[in-house]
């Protein structure tokens, strides 16, 4: 691959130059004013100096980017400096990001030659997606206050314990199920928006809480919105402007014999067998993390001991969701998945089936650690009830949410008003093709407000009640607003740099990331095309975007590399954005902010990224099997070692005796036993 840039600047000289005729490619490259070729500097090998303007009194010396590594270490600069500061020094996102945001400013303008008038266009459109994200986290804060305030909270808490007071259960349940059905209605992080409040008002540790809600932020995703990372992620990233297929897919569909919609499902059926693979272990994964974490005694075989129940609440969800996915295509999975998957096991957990004998819980609240808990603590606020609240009506605001989730996204005229009309758009920002729409009544924020209003009505709350829950969460919302105002800005630089931005000449920074990994791995590509497809989502915080960004670069790289099926490498893409979820900073901080834990993002993202490279590599090592069958090759021995690691820390953790909860007391610090 070959890539050329002309960064470039000027040196006044006393009279005109006459330069000699280069003899050869190397030397018109490197010859600079007759004399004998540059040698580059040791860190930027490959850069040379090239003379535009020969024989004139202005020489302007460019950098020619004939070295791919040089390109994509320069673009992979913001995000490793942003990732050292938020994870090595454990800084919050609110003063990582904006230092993340002027390295990028800074690599566009110089490197890849964008005007600062783009820069600022594209800092503008982050400003309004990060508004659009805020209203989200808004309303789902403003949802957990309204609950709390009106009392629901402690019925809907009653609720679950008669299915099972144990938190490993509840987790299962709420974050892998319900987060899954919400993730299909809704998708963009809602999940995460909706799960973490309520395990939070169920007396889950507000970063244990984040971290269910980001790790479930995996199987579902490419499935999440009805379809949208498929539909619109990989049907327009293998598009041309037209929107008809580009020439390389089109020729491979007509070999299958499938139309354009055809190929994307099955393409996405594909997506869906990965991650039904992939995703059995999540459950158990999730209420590992739970008793090895947050445990009294800080063992991971407490999770493993409700481990056929995790393995059924997976299999309850991933096989209704491969199903549909091969007969109804990419719009039903995660949402039919996770529903279908919901009503098996509450209806079975009632009637005791693989409940575990003993009884799992979180230690007393008043012995957690500082950095466990948020400023959100829905016990000071619940209300103090008279009456019972029935069970349906506790549940009301969310039945609310998932009904109006569902209208909005499948009724035609509905979503064709809200997502047209409605919208406010701001187009030609500073009088460049940047444009951004703010589709804030087709957001779930809205939906999530609307679902309060009515709640007000049902649960017949006081005007001090309303007022008390506007005042809580508008006090919330202000902690997360500086990290994200300036994560989306970072990313719509890193995004708007393609050739339509630049003077470089150069592919966009993520494009140029992707080809020297694949320049460098060659023929066993498809273990490392879900890690493009991370740090897309990584980066954007969508697997949607990811998908469109990466999908065709994807599909060229199969074609180039003689991979039998392309489209498996483009279905290992969209599987890594999908685990990329788990650690996209702007979803962590929207995350975080409903449980009132700005500032410890660095040390969520730590948590989730061994998930997201195990899900991620397992995946890879799966795409290479489609590709290549099973046999002794890269795949299958990349794969067995996913499983011989997995199953090496299932008996360590068995074995371990676990390390007791350390509390600081007044005299001495004493261990939490349960």
């Amino acid at each position: 691959m070959h890539i050329s840039s002309n960064a470039s600047l000027e040196v006044r000289l006393s009279k005109p130059l006459t330069i000699p005729q280069p003899t050869n490619d190397d030397e018109a490259r490197y010859f600079v004013c007759g004399v004998e070729p540059v040698t580059a500097h040791p860190l930027v090998a490959g850069v040379g100096l090239a003379l535009l303007d020969q024989a004139a009194t202005t020489l302007r010396i460019g950098i020619t980017m004939d070295n791919l590594a040089v390109a994509a270490l320069l673009a992979l600069t913001p995000i490793l400096l942003a990732g050292i500061l938020l994870i090595g020094f454990r800084w919050p996102a609110k003063y990582a990001m904006p230092i993340g945001l002027v390295a990028a400013a800074l690599v566009a303008n110089f490197a890849w030659q964008i005007e600062w008038v783009t820069i600022g266009a594209s800092i503008v459109q982050g400003l309004l997606v990060a508004i659009g994200l805020l209203w989200i986290v808004f309303g789902a804060l403003l949802l957990l206050a309204t609950v709390t305030r009106s009392g629901a909270i402690e019925t809907i808490r009653a609720g679950f314990i008669s299915i099972s007071p144990d938190r490993r259960i509840q987790v299962i349940i709420i974050a892998w199920l319900f987060g899954s059905f919400i993730e299909g209605a809704a998708g963009f992080g809602t999940p995460a928006a909706v799960v973490a409040p309520l395990l939070l008002a169920l007396g889950f540790p507000a970063i244990a809480a984040v971290l269910a809600g980001l790790i479930i932020q995996s199987t579902p995703v490419s499935f999440g919105a009805v379809g949208t990372p498929m539909l619109v992620g990989i049907g327009e990233g293998l598009a041309k402007e037209d929107g008809t297929m580009s020439t390389g897919v089109a020729e491979r569909a007509a070999q299958l014999g499938l139309n354009q919609s055809e190929f994307i499902a099955h393409t996405a059926t594909q997506v869906a067998l990965i991650h039904a693979i992939c995703g059995i272990l999540i459950p158990l994964l999730l209420a590992c993390l739970m008793t090895g974490f947050f445990g009294a005694n800080r063992r991971f075989a407490d999770g493993l001991a409700v481990a056929p129940f995790a393995i059924f609440s997976a299999l309850a969800m991933v096989v209704p969701y491969l199903i549909v996915a091969k007969l109804l295509g990419p719009e039903f999975p995660a949402l039919l998945g996770g529903l279908i998957g919901l009503a098996i096991v509450v209806t079975t957990s009632k009637l005791g089936f693989l409940m575990p004998k003993k009884i799992w819980d979180f230690a007393p609240r008043e012995n957690w650690p500082a950095h466990w808990m948020g400023t959100v603590d829905p016990n000071k606020e619940k209300a103090h009830l008279t009456k019972r609240m029935s069970l349906v009506r506790a549940w009301s605001p969310y039945l609310i949410v998932v009904i109006c989730l569902l209208l909005t996204r499948n009724i035609p005229a509905v979503k064709e008003f809200l997502t047209g009309p409605a919208v406010i758009k701001v187009e030609g920002i500073f009088g460049t093709p940047i444009n951004q729409n703010l589709d804030l009544l087709y957001s779930p924020g809205a939906i999530f407000v609307l679902a309060c209003a009515l709640t007000y009505l049902i649960h017949r709350m006081s005007g001090k009640q309303i007022l008390g829950s506007w005042q809580i969460a508008g006090s919330q919302i202000a902690s997360a607003a500086v990290a994200l105002l300036c994560s989306l800005p970072l990313v719509r630089v890193f995004i708007n740099s393609g050739a339509d931005y630049n003077n470089a000449g150069l592919d966009s920074m993520p494009v140029t990331l992707a080809e020297a990994a694949a320049s460098t791995v060659g023929d066993a590509w498809p273990l490392l095309a879900p890690f493009v497809g991370a740090l897309g989502a990584f980066v954007a915080g969508s697997n949607t975007v990811s998908n469109v960004m990466f999908s065709q670069f994807q599909f060229s790289t199969g074609v180039a590399i003689g991979a039998s099926s392309p489209e498996t490498v483009v279905a290992a893409q969209a599987v890594g954005g999908a685990a990329g979820n788990m650690v996209a900073v702007h979803n962590v901080v929207a995350a975080s902010a409903t449980v009132g834990l700005v500032g410890r993002e660095g040390e969520l993202i730590r948590r989730t990224s061994i998930p997201m490279l195990v899900y991620s590599l397992a995946a890879g090592a799966l795409a290479f099997i489609g590709i290549n069958g099973i046999g002794m090759n890269a795949g299958t021995v990349v794969f067995s070692a996913v499983i011989v690691g997995l199953l090496v820390a299932v008996v360590v953790a068995s074995r371990s005796p676990g390390k007791p909860l350390v509390v600081a007391g007044t005299t001495a610090d004493r261990p939490i036993t349960s």
